[in-house]
This record gives C-alpha cells, structure tokens and sequence, in this order.
C-alpha cells in the first residue's frame, strides 16, 4: 500500500502516467501551441509545435526507441543546453517507459563517465558543443569507458554553436535524423502495448545534484512526482 502527504486541496492526486496525462491534453487542446524554442539568432524563426504536433514527433521518437531495443527501465540520457529535443526525449521516454537522466551541461569527462556508469546508462542523447564545451569529444570518451552505454545519440545543433551533430565515427554512433528513421520499424500498436505496461509509479527520471560536495547523487523521480509536483 502506497501513502502520500499532502496539503489540502480541492484537486485530487493525478495517478496516471505522463504519456496518458500527455494524450489527454492533446485530445483537449489539440492546435494550441505545446512547445515554443527560441530563434538561435535574431532575424530566424523560432520553431513551433502545436500538441497534436508534439505528440506525433513525441510517438515516433518513443517507437525509435523501441526499436533501438529500449527496454522499460532502462537509462538514457540527455547532456545538452535548453532544446526542443530535450522535451520531446522526456515524453517519449516516459510513453517507453525508460527511465530519463538529466546530465548536467557542465559536468566535465571524469563526471560524466561517473554518473553514466552510475545509473547503468544505456543510450545517451548529446549536443555537439556548446560553447567552450566538447560534448562529443567527451561523450565519446565516456562510451569507450562504460560497458553499458551503447549508443551515443548527436542532437541537431539549432540553437548551439555546434550547426551538426558531427559524423559518427563507430557502430555505436548515430545522428538524432538517424534514430528517427528507426521509428518505421515499430507500429504504433507497439508503442500502445508498451504505454498499457506502465504504472504511475514508475520511475521515470534521474535527477543528479550539482556534486558540489563530492560526487553528484541521482534523485529518483515517478510519474506520480512529476505529474503532482508540476
């Protein structure tokens, strides 16, 4: 039996998954603006999605996932400045069931090979730079170092200084355009199938501390803390 504290309040705790509360929103307000990303400069556009928008990038990218062999559970992370990408990664884990780590865009080679090996991570999504930042160069020193990371994951570089995500260099490389096409592989009948597996409580995310006093501590969070808490 599960207990919870909480304040009053006239709205009771929501006990469904993100992916459910997600869909239910779409269905609600299906062309509002879901998702806004900043121009990266001035004079260019910024790049918008409506909800019925990002839950369809948000489905092919969770069913790329599964084809990419992400179980429920498993890690992957993201190690990048504020992106689209980032969203729509923290929904489409969440409608796979895989558990998002958050990596803190500053950590160095040495933290990040720590937190990867850490949480058993086993895909990783990475900008390519970001200012004085080497994402990649670092990225991969961390897959060479870590068993369990298997893929390594180059986002697009709107909005960071890095304008591509490099040329993949090994097997376990490959470009965000590259991860997608792995969707077709995957019905969104699978998809379906994974999501009815899911329980609100779940985990669904790591969040690490600052490691300011010594090695940096991943946070378990579920459905049922994100949903309650946001």
């Amino acid at each position: 039996m599960r207990a919870y504290t909480a304040g009053d309040t006239d709205v009771p705790l929501l006990e469904e998954t993100i992916g459910e509360n997600f869909e239910r929103v779409v269905a609600r307000f299906p062309l509002h603006d879901a998702l806004i990303e900043a121009a990266p400069v001035p004079g260019a556009d910024a790049r918008r999605w409506s909800y019925t928008k990002m839950n369809d990038d948000v489905d092919r990218l969770a069913r790329a996932l599964l084809a990419s062999g992400v179980a429920k559970g498993d890690r992957v992370g993201i190690w990048s400045p504020n992106c689209a990408e980032w969203t729509l990664l923290q929904y489409a884990t969440a409608k796979a069931g895989a558990i998002l780590v958050n990596v803190n865009p500053a950590y160095r080679s040495h933290e990040l090979e720590f937190v990867v090996k850490q949480n058993g991570m086993r895909m990783l999504a990475a900008a390519p730079s970001d200012r004085t930042s080497d994402y990649v160069g670092m990225a991969r020193q961390a897959l060479a170092g870590c068993p369990d990371l298997r893929e390594l994951v180059f986002l697009p570089g709107y909005g960071m200084d890095g304008l591509d995500a490099g040329d993949p260099q090994s097997d376990g490389e490959l470009t965000y355009a590259e991860l997608l096409k792995r969707a077709d592989a995957v019905g969104h009948s699978g998809l379906k199938e994974r999501m009815a597996e899911l329980d609100a409580h779940d985990p669904i995310n790591l969040q690490y501390t600052s490691g300011t006093t010594g090695f940096p501590k991943g946070a378990t969070l579920t459905h049922h803390n994100i949903l309650n808490n946001g």
